[in-house]
């Protein structure tokens, strides 16, 4: 199992500028590479402090690049409904030449309505709008002289440069939530899949939907599958308790809130957001903990979580890990960052 480090800033200015937080988060890149850490992975959000700060996550992983020389660089995810595939095309061949082809491309559908209406898209839009995007952003990254007849994006032939630097092109990533669909389609197509074991939505049933799709496709492997988990360690329970109950309690707020647009509202692109909104209201820290979700405690404790993790999910080859969530300080990120190194990575992910 790898593990690497994910940002998501979930925090506004109230708390934290974009100044401080991304200067902390650069710092804690600079432990990558001598701590083993296999990516650094950013999300894309608009508008709220529920990752407002992150527009776009290919400007934030080129600074990273400049970091690292090992790390994986990963969107998780950027958002196709959002953006014009000749331009992400052309960026995300331009970030492979400066990493030295380090780049990883995870896709999402997005799911936040306030983004939709704000730019002006239908929900009802969103998967085929998804899958016209990826496909397209497939062909200019494999292929040269590329023409498309979208049915909401249209161009003529086409080469996108700069060329990528991995050959045919960086691996893809799919996001997916909730659905068997979603497992099922990532697989399907020979993408590995990222998910987040939140509000209960995520089962081992799912993993195994997906893996069972990569296998009947004829892709060789058992495809790849990377989870996403909150992540609070040290020597003392209750002192990882105290440090990350304020922030991660604010972060169960936020995504709250910025979901709260489904209750009542319906999309058949959405089946059952409404009911995890619901559901998202009674999250708590000690709930994220019970099913996995937040990794919390000492070193002995982080080990049991991520066995039950393994039962309760199935196997995943990549964990990634938030340290910085919300506010907390990057003092007390960092000493989580190398306590986690130090013992637990040892007696766990090293095998």
């Amino acid at each position: 199992m790898e593990f690497g480090m994910q940002f998501f800033p979930d925090v506004g200015p109230d708390r934290k500028s974009a100044e401080q937080y991304f200067d902390e988060c650069l710092r804690l890149i600079d432990l990558c590479d001598t701590g083993g850490w296999s990516h650094v992975r950013t999300v894309e959000h608009y508008f709220t402090p529920y990752g407002g700060y992150s527009p776009n996550p290919l400007l934030f992983l080129t600074a990273a690049a400049a970091r690292t020389r090992k790390a994986r660089l990963i969107t998780g995810a950027i958002l196709p409904v959002f953006n014009n595939p000749l331009k992400l095309a052309g960026e995300i061949g331009m970030l492979d030449a400066i990493s030295h082809g380090r780049v990883e491309v995870g896709f999402a559908r997005a799911f936040l309505p306030h983004e939709f209406a704000r730019f002006g898209i239908s929900v009802n839009e969103s998967r085929d709008r998804f899958n016209e995007g990826l496909e397209q952003i497939r062909q200019l990254l494999e292929e040269e002289n590329v023409s498309s007849a979208g049915r909401f994006h249209k161009y003529g032939p086409t080469t996108s440069l700069p060329r990528p630097t991995q050959k045919p092109r960086p691996p893809f990533w799919i996001a997916a939530l909730s659905t068997a669909e979603s497992f099922a389609t990532a697989g399907r197509l020979g993408h590995a899949v990222m998910a987040i074991p939140i509000a209960g939505s995520l089962t081992r049933e799912l993993t195994d939907v997906y893996r069972k799709a990569w296998r009947d496709a004829g892709h060789p492997g058992n495809g790849r599958v990377m989870l996403a988990f909150h992540l609070c360690c040290h020597e003392d329970r209750e002192t990882a308790w105290r440090i990350a109950r304020d922030p991660l309690t604010r972060y169960l707020e936020s995504i709250s809130d910025a979901v709260s647009d489904w209750a009542g509202t319906s999309s058949t692109d959405y089946p059952g957001y409404d009911k995890i909104a619901e559901t998202l209201k009674r999250e708590t820290v000690e709930s994220q903990v019970e099913t996995g979700s937040a990794w919390i405690g000492t070193p002995d404790d982080v080990i049991k979580t991520i066995e039950h993790c393994r039962t309760r999910f199935g196997e995943f080859e990549v964990a990634s890990l938030q340290l910085n969530f919300n506010d907390v300080s990057f003092a007390d990120a960092e000493h989580s960052a190398r306590l986690f190194t130090e013992k637990v990575v040892p007696r766990l992910f090293a095998a």
